[in-house]
């Protein structure tokens, strides 16, 4: 199943996901497989549970948009223990369609999480991978890549984004 992406505005954008206790269920392994349908639908890298209205730890990531079955990252209750290095590239979210950054990041993160059945593991990602990471996990902690940016740059998305609302051109 697809679901709609949540946009920019929604208050589950903007707080802390739950923590994800109960592994391996029927419904876990579901939810996962549709995201991923979302994600690909979506033409994201990326997508975590919030963005598609779901306040739980849950984030998946596949840096070849479907290309490779062995990219495929599910991440449930993370945590980013090391980060390093600069990048500075361009940033964009599901959930804030139309709108790209510059954004600063760590080169290389390395993530604690859990698999669908409550292992606990750990990664290291560099690039565009790191990135991601950094970019999902900001959404489960209740922040946007617009966070990352200057007020000036933050301000201007918002008084457009505003704009789109008030045009009904934002739903």
């Amino acid at each position: 199943m697809v679901y709609p992406i949540v946009k920019y505005g929604d208050p589950v954008l903007e707080r802390e996901a739950e923590n994800v206790t109960k592994f391996d269920t029927p419904d876990l392994h579901k939810l996962i497989e549709d995201m991923f349908e979302s994600m690909y639908a979506a033409k994201g890298v990326g997508l975590a549970a919030p963005q598609i209205g779901i306040s739980r730890k849950i984030a998946v990531i596949d840096t070849s948009v479907g290309e490779k079955a062995e990219d495929k990252i599910v991440l449930i209750n993370p945590k980013l223990l090391h980060m390093e290095g600069k990048q500075v590239s361009e940033e964009g979210c599901l959930s804030i369609p139309g709108f790209r950054e510059q954004v600063r990041r760590a080169k290389k993160a390395t993530v604690r999480a859990q698999d669908v059945k409550g292992k606990v593991f750990e990664m290291t990602g560099e690039d565009l991978l790191a990135r991601a990471f950094q970019h999902e996990i900001g959404h489960l902690m209740g922040k946007l890549y617009i966070s990352h940016i200057s007020a000036l740059k933050r301000d201007l998305i918002k008084r457009k984004i505003k704009r789109l609302v008030k045009a009904g051109e934002w739903a």
